[in-house]
C-alpha cells in the first residue's frame, strides 16, 4: 500500500470537508449547481417515469447525479448506493428490485441524509413495502460501515465517485462487496485529460464535480488495479460549463459524463481475446424486446448471430443475463486479438441518439 504524507492527508481532509459543505450548506437544490456536470440531462425512459413521479418532490429537488443508473434486470437483487444523497437513486430503485430485494444507500452529508430517512414512511406506503436503509459513512471507508463481504449484487453510485479523494479504495472496497457476477453500474465525470493541481484544489469545481474528475485513461488503469480487468462504457455526453468564469478557469479541458459498468468476474483477460464464441439473445429482458445493449460497443440483435470476445461472453454467462442468451462456443480455441481494440479517447464530442438505439454503430459483431 502507498503511504500517504501529512501534508495530502490534510489536504484529503480539506477538499471532504468542503465538499460536504457544498452538497449539506451551499446546493438547496439542483437549480443551484453551476455547471451540467451534477445534474442528469439524459432522457429518462419511458417504463421509469411513473416511478419517478412516486418519489417525494423534496428527494426529486435536491438531485445531484450525472446520469441514470437502472441497469435492467433487478428483480430481488440486492443493491448498493454509494454517496446516495437524499436518495432519489436508492427509492427508483427500490421499486425495481421489489419487495424481495433491498436498497442500502451510504452518504457522509448528515444534511441529504436527514431528507432521504425523513421521507422511508411516505415511500413506504407508496410502494407497498419497506426496502431500503441508509447509512453515514465515507464511501473511500466502507469497511467502516461492517457490510458483509460479496452481499451483493449490484453496486451504483451517481457522480459521486469524483468527488473522493481516494478512488482506489472506493474501487477496491467495492470489488471487496460485490458478490461474483455482480456488477458496479456507475455513471461519473471524466476529463479529456489530467486536471490541473490549481482544478483539482478549486472548491466550486471541485463541488460540481470538475476538480475531481479522473483523466479516463488513469480511471480504467485503477479500475484494473483493483481487479475490474475490463472496464464497459455504457453511455457518454460531453457536459457544458454554462458559468462563464468557470469556464475560463478550466480552459481547454473537456469533461465528459459516462456510464461505465465493472463486472466481479474473476476470469476476464486484460484485452479482448477471440476464441470463436458468439450469443443470440433471445429477447426476453424485459423492456429490451428488439435487442440488449451491454456497452457501447454491443448491441445485440433479438435472434442474431453475434460474435464476441472471451470476456463478453462471461459477462452475459456468468452473471444475471445468462438465462436470456443462447451462448455459442467455449474456451478451447484461441484466434489470437479482436481486431480494432485500442486506446483512443472512448467519448465522442456529440451522440446520435438514433444510432445508439437502433445499432447502427455496431458492425454485427467484434469487441471494441
Amino acid at each position: 500500500m502507498v503511504s500517504t504524507s501529512p501534508d495530502q492527508t490534510s489536504r484529503d481532509q480539506a477538499i471532504t470537508s468542503q465538499v460536504r459543505a457544498y452538497y449539506g450548506e451551499v446546493l438547496g437544490s439542483s437549480a443551484d449547481l453551476r455547471t451540467s456536470a451534477c445534474c442528469d440531462a439524459s432522457a429518462v425512459p419511458a417504463q421509469l417515469k411513473p416511478l419517478l413521479a412516486r418519489i417525494h418532490p423534496e428527494v426529486l429537488e435536491r438531485y445531484y447525479g450525472c446520469g441514470l443508473v437502472a441497469p435492467p434486470l433487478l428483480e430481488g437483487l440486492r443493491v448498493l448506493d454509494l454517496g446516495c444523497g437524499t436518495g432519489r437513486d436508492v427509492y427508483l430503485l427500490a421499486q425495481l428490485v421489489g419487495s424481495r430485494g433491498e436498497v442500502v444507500g451510504v452518504d457522509m452529508t448528515a444534511e441529504q441524509l436527514a431528507v432521504a430517512r425523513s421521507h422511508q414512511a411516505f415511500h413506504a406506503e407508496q410502494f407497498g413495502f419497506a426496502n431500503v436503509h441508509f447509512l453515514e459513512g465515507r464511501i473511500e471507508a466502507l469497511d467502516a460501515l461492517e457490510l458483509e463481504p460479496a452481499s451483493f449484487d449490484l453496486v451504483i453510485s451517481n457522480c459521486v465517485v469524483n468527488l473522493s479523494t481516494d478512488k482506489a479504495a472506493v474501487l477496491e472496497g467495492v470489488r471487496r462487496l460485490l458478490r461474483p457476477g455482480g456488477e458496479f453500474y456507475f455513471a461519473d465525470v471524466y476529463a479529456d485529460r489530467r486536471v490541473p493541481e490549481a482544478l483539482r484544489h478549486d472548491p466550486v469545481l471541485y463541488g460540481e464535480c470538475l476538480g475531481g474528475a479522473l483523466y479516463w485513461n488513469d480511471f480504467l488503469r485503477l479500475s484494473r488495479r483493483a481487479g475490474f480487468a475490463d472496464p464497459r462504457l455504457v453511455e457518454h455526453r460531453p457536459l457544458a460549463i454554462t458559468d462563464p468564469l468557470l469556464a475560463e478557469r478550466t480552459g481547454s479541458v473537456r469533461f465528459f459524463s459516462a456510464t461505465y459498468r465493472l463486472f466481479h468476474l474473476d476470469d476476464l483477460e486484460d484485452a479482448c481475446e477471440d476464441h470463436g464464441q458468439a450469443v443470440i439473445y433471445r429477447g426476453t429482458v424485459p423492456g429490451h424486446p428488439h435487442g440488449f445493449r451491454l456497452d457501447t460497443h454491443h448491441w445485440m440483435e433479438t435472434g442474431r448471430v453475434f460474435p464476441v470476445c472471451g470476456n463478453t461472453y462471461r459477462m452475459l454467462a456468468d452473471t444475471r443475463f445468462a438465462p436470456h442468451f443462447d451462448l455459442i462456443g467455449d474456451f478451447s480455441r484461441h484466434f489470437g486479438l479482436f481486431p480494432g481494440c485500442g486506446g483512443a479517447l472512448p467519448f465522442r464530442s456529440s451522440t446520435s441518439l438514433e444510432q445508439e438505439e437502433t445499432g447502427a454503430e455496431s458492425d454485427g459483431g467484434g469487441c471494441c
